[in-house]
């Protein structure tokens, strides 16, 4: 019995933490300059005006914060969040019940929206220009539309994939911030600041080599920092130095460059089975057994940032630049 009891506290613990992770303020948002000094105009305008901040698209690679910046939204213009994602809205009247419980000058996140099906995108067009909703009560000949007035509020809307956003939807934001990817200083300054959040020592270079190998992604940092402190803990004395952090992201099989056992999987593919492409998405997906929108959302986008692949009419291409971080000979 005590051990359930304490389980269900460390993991109680364990959420709390997830939630100090998380910035509250844009004054504690790490990176992103442009983005928050845009926002930080448009909500103290907004709130000048008394009214609602306009709606918000935020788009970027999976992992930069868009969640995270929503909250804070919210919590900067002093109401309420409601979150939900484009696959969860599956009709028209599951969106209708959301945005009729929403209060005056609330935010409604909705994450992934571009995978909204085009009937919800509907009823969501007079949502957000007029702040009603159109309703067709009734079928056939006796069917009639009556229209409801909604609360003013603030949509913002979070998507890996801005370009698959109907130009109609896409229309109807007045803010669109994109994410970029994080320098390797902002995401030291991210992992010393997650390690004093989780009372774990780290020394300065340990925070530079974890840094330097997510990614330019935050969401990856704090995940390998969660992984170095386990090694610190049961292979060290809890403080986490440079050595236990190169030995822990080897045993990760996180490269120097943040290259996993995926991408070099991937990468390894392309070059041994295609000489280097061109290939097609879902020929490297059928290859190394992952889903070809894992590839091109999680896996491809760093890929390219680093100049590793190409992508060309034909198909995806290794660069020069991999072959050389591998050491291996170009075809010719």
């Amino acid at each position: 019995m005590d051990e359930r009891v304490v389980s269900a506290e460390e993991q109680g613990m364990e959420e709390s933490l997830d939630q100090r992770v998380r910035p509250q303020s844009l004054d504690n948002y790490i990176g992103q300059e442009k983005v928050k000094k845009n926002l930080s105009i448009f909500m103290e305008a907004a709130k000048l005006r008394e009214e609602c901040l306009d709606h918000v698209l935020l788009y970027g690679p999976p992992g930069l914060g868009k969640t995270t910046l929503s909250g804070i939204i919210a919590a900067e213009m002093g109401v309420n969040m409601r979150t939900t994602s484009g696959p969860a809205i599956e009709r028209p009247g599951d969106l209708a019940a959301i945005l009729s419980s929403l209060e005056p000058g609330d935010v409604l996140f909705i994450d992934e929206i571009h995978r909204l099906n085009r009937m919800v995108e509907e009823v969501l067009y007079p949502a957000m220009e007029d702040f009603c909703l159109d309703i067709v009560i009734g079928k056939g000949p006796t069917a009639r539309s009556v229209r409801l007035e909604l609360p003013p509020f603030t949509l913002v809307g979070a998507t890996t994939r801005a370009g698959m956003l109907s130009a109609p939807l896409r229309d109807r934001f007045g803010v669109l911030s994109r994410l970029e990817y994080y320098s390797e200083a902002e995401l030291t300054i991210i992992v010393k600041r997650t390690a004093e959040i989780f009372e774990a020592e780290i020394e300065d270079q340990a925070a530079i080599e974890i840094a330097r190998r997510s990614r330019g992604t935050p969401r990856i940092a704090n995940r390998l920092l969660r992984r170095v402190r386990d090694f610190a803990q049961v292979e060290g004395d809890g403080n986490i130095t440079l050595t236990i952090a190169k030995h822990s992201l080897e045993q990760l099989q996180v490269d120097e460059l943040g290259l996993d056992h995926i991408d070099h999987k991937l990468l390894y593919g392309m070059i041994e089975k295609f000489r280097g492409g061109p290939v097609g998405l879902d020929t490297i997906a059928a290859t190394i057994g992952e889903e070809s929108e894992t590839i091109e959302d999680v896996y491809e986008p760093y890929l390219l940032q680093i100049g590793f692949i190409q992508r060309t009419p034909r198909g995806r291409v290794v660069t020069i630049a991999c072959y050389e971080h591998f050491n291996l000979e170009v075809p010719k």
